[in-house]
């Protein structure tokens, strides 16, 4: 059998043929990006050395889905034929990928700075 040219596994009712990738990813990523938010949030709370990789650890994994998500947007920036919904969910994609960077560098650079005991 010969799948027809215009065929998607994940089909979504608007957009093109990367949007239900593009959504998947990215509700997967917001996910994972709580979940890292958390664990964020109990380093500042604890703030030692113990809880310093779960919070760097998920959130490189959590800024790599952000990332997997922002090439389906750009994909789907390329392709075309989208309506204002999804363009906003593009932005807040492109956005949130450079903003979880910073959240790394944060992370990363108040751990170079911790005083030592």
């Amino acid at each position: 059998m010969v799948l027809p040219a215009q065929f998607s596994p994940i089909f979504f009712p608007m957009g093109n043929a990367a949007t239900g990738f593009f959504v998947i990813f990215a509700l997967i990523a917001s996910v994972v990006g709580a979940g890292a938010a958390l664990a964020g949030f109990n380093h500042i709370r604890a703030w030692n050395s113990d809880s310093l990789p779960a919070a760097a650890s998920s959130a490189v994994i959590a800024w790599c889905l952000t990332l997997l998500a922002m090439g389906l947007a750009c994909k789907e920036i390329d392709l075309e034929g989208r309506n204002t919904r999804l363009r906003t969910m593009e932005a807040f994609m492109i956005i949130l990928s450079a903003t979880q960077l910073l959240y790394i560098l944060a992370i990363h650079g108040a751990a170079a700075i911790r005083p030592r005991a």
